[in-house]
């Protein structure tokens, strides 16, 4: 589980890291040079969810619990913003919801 936990874990900082950067570029008037590694990053995250061991569906929606405690992290750790008790209990339940996908009994 820790493996595959840890790839989640980098497959949401790709994605996060590629979508941040073209905000930063849009909205702070970062550079233009800031799509470069923004498109790499995209690149990485699609070939990091290739990766993953179960079907891509299952792989899809339990990372997505995984994106959202991620992004959470991102916003008080890279953007400076506390969550708030409401962005932690969503979190919760976003990956409380991504446990019951992946540790379901499989036949």
């Amino acid at each position: 589980m820790l493996p595959t936990t840890l790839l989640f874990i980098l497959t949401a900082l790709a994605e996060i890291a590629g979508c941040y950067l073209p905000w930063l570029c849009l909205k702070r008037g970062g550079s233009p040079w800031l799509l470069l590694p923004a498109a790499l990053c995209l690149a990485l995250f699609a070939w990091l969810l290739t990766l993953h061991p179960s079907a891509a569906g299952r792989t899809y929606a339990a990372y997505g619990g995984v994106y959202i405690g991620v992004a959470l992290l991102w916003l008080w750790i890279v953007e400076g913003i506390r969550p708030t008790g409401w962005d932690l209990l969503g979190g919760a339940v976003a990956i409380s919801g991504m446990a019951i996908i992946m540790l379901a009994p499989r036949s």
